[in-house]
């Protein structure tokens, strides 16, 4: 088995990986940082297959800590990354007359709350939804991004940073060596076994948490997965620069996807297929890739098109699906707070996971309070 000596080992190669990466060899001067990714091609997984929405708070009204931080983080998206983000469509939140969690003047009242912009639709917006089953539509400021550009920006960032990336190399255990190391097993799909030796582990590997072996000990905070489905389709004409969300009960959306140049559809019924709680040994991708993937969009399309008939007029074109891994303890209020834990069996390992892309402000904002030092000579 062939070893190899870093600062530090990331596992999962998405979004929250590459840029956690990043950071530590920019902004910490960690000399030699080592990415592993399961898949041949960062970004991949949960980075690319979600509704690709860049939040501004509006989606939470049950969480004012959720929708603050969005409010919050949402402009330093835009700033950091302007290539991905789409902001060249008009996007509609609507209330539902039954059945809501919310009343339109509850909305409006949140959104005044946490300072995002709302207005009135306009009459010929207002239209396109039905209004026996609709409330109020309202003219709001969400964005989307594209995930294959930010895949594009981690590329060469990582490259100019200097960061080893080692993609279709899964990572198996981490332990605790003598003295005070970590080593991180590790695989490539031709079998082929490594030793990482390193001072700092950063899990990120989303659903794939808990499935690490040696003496990594599991996340204290309990996780609930689902295998959903992201509906893409056509949109027709008269939705086409739109995105559109219905809250707060029949809770759907219907917003661009960038990286295929068409919409994604999703509903609070129909796009979880079935969930499970984490446990390790019970592998979430494997379950995944088990599935039958039997598209429910026909379901989705008959209830959406009765808040908005011109739906009924989309053409299905593909779907999407992934394993989302949320926080148990927010399924019934719909935080989404990241989990940031560092695990003291095994000082200077860390578990990361969030539940919106934006929250990867959050994480950096714990990690600038670490103690992450650079080793003193180059290895």
């Amino acid at each position: 088995m062939s070893t190899t000596n870093a600062d530090a080992v990331i596992i999962g190669g998405g979004f929250y990986g590459a840029a956690i990466a990043i950071y530590l060899a920019k902004q910490r001067g960690l000399q030699r940082v080592v990415l592993l990714e399961r898949e041949p091609k960062l970004l991949c997984r949960a980075s690319y297959h979600n509704q690709a929405r860049v939040h501004n708070g509006y989606h939470y009204p049950r969480s004012f800590t959720t929708a603050f931080r969005s409010r919050v983080n949402l402009p330093k998206f835009v700033r950091d990354w302007p290539d991905a983000v789409k902001q060249d469509f008009t996007k509609l939140y609507a209330i539902a007359r039954r059945n809501s969690k919310v009343t339109a003047k509850q909305f409006e009242r949140f959104c005044h709350e946490i300072g995002a912009k709302i207005e009135p639709a306009q009459a010929a917006q207002q239209k396109l939804f039905e209004p026996r089953l609709i409330e109020a539509v309202f003219l709001v400021e969400e964005y989307a991004f594209d995930s294959t550009r930010l895949a594009a920006w981690a590329k060469r960032e990582l490259q100019e940073s200097g960061v080893e990336v080692r993609l279709s190399t899964r990572a198996m255990a981490v332990s605790r060596e003598p003295g005070s190391e970590l080593l991180v097993s590790t695989v490539d799909t031709d079998g082929n076994p490594e030793a990482l030796h390193c001072r700092f582990v950063f899990n990120c590997t989303y659903s794939g948490l808990n499935q690490l072996a040696g003496d990594f000990p599991g996340t204290l905070t309990r996780l609930k997965h689902e295998i959903t489905e992201m509906a893409l389709v056509k949109a027709p004409p008269v939705l086409e620069g739109l995105g559109v969300t219905v809250m707060d009960g029949p809770f759907f959306s219907m917003m661009p996807f960038p990286a295929r140049g068409l919409h994604t559809l999703s509903h609070v019924r129909y796009t979880p297929h079935f969930s499970w709680q984490d446990e390790g040994g019970n592998d979430p991708y494997k379950k995944l890739q088990d599935y039958a993937r039997e598209s429910r969009v026909d379901r989705m399309l008959r209830d959406v098109g009765r808040y908005m008939p011109a739906v009924l007029d989309a053409k299905y074109v593909d779907s999407l699906f992934e394993v989302k891994t949320i926080l148990q303890k927010n399924e019934g209020d719909d935080g989404r707070p990241i989990l940031f834990e560092k695990h003291a069996e095994l000082p200077g390992c860390y578990s990361i996971l969030g539940g919106k892309i934006d929250n990867i402000y959050d994480v950096l904002e714990k990690l600038e309070t670490e103690v992450i030092e650079p080793s003193r000579s180059k290895q």
